[in-house]
């Protein structure tokens, strides 16, 4: 069964920095492309970032860019998102999801196509 293990939350002041890792078991992490969701109170899953089984990355999502990087370390089964230069409109649960590579590169935005997700990180950003 695999299993994802989110870790590194946290209250933050704005324009601080976090780093969330998130950790898979269970399963082949480098077989699986990875994503970090957010999802902020009363509004849908919001797509963060992307990195491909090959390392590749994805565009980011457009409030995050330039602000957020995503990495995996494949002998660690590890994904990270390190967040620099926090707003408080940052402030959500943050999930990371895994999949088997996708054909259509526009499924991995889509929070439907992810087999796997871990169980959420509270990122609170302070104005």
């Amino acid at each position: 069964q695999v299993q994802l293990v989110e870790s590194g939350g946290g209250l933050v002041q704005a324009g601080g920095s976090l780093s969330l890792s998130c950790v898979v078991s269970g399963g082949t992490f480098s077989g699986y492309a990875m994503g970090w969701f957010r999802q902020a109170p009363g509004k849908e899953r919001e797509f963060v970032a992307a990195i491909r089984v090959s390392g590749t990355l994805l565009p980011y999502g457009g409030s995050v860019k330039g602000r957020f990087s995503i990495s995996r370390d494949n002998a660690k089964n590890t994904v990270y998102l390190r967040m620099n230069s926090l707003k408080p409109e940052d402030t959500a649960v943050y999930y990371c999801g895994a999949v088997p590579p996708l054909y259509y590169t526009d499924r991995y935005y889509r929070p439907d196509s992810y087999a796997y997700w871990g169980q959420g990180a509270q990122v609170t950003v302070a104005s």
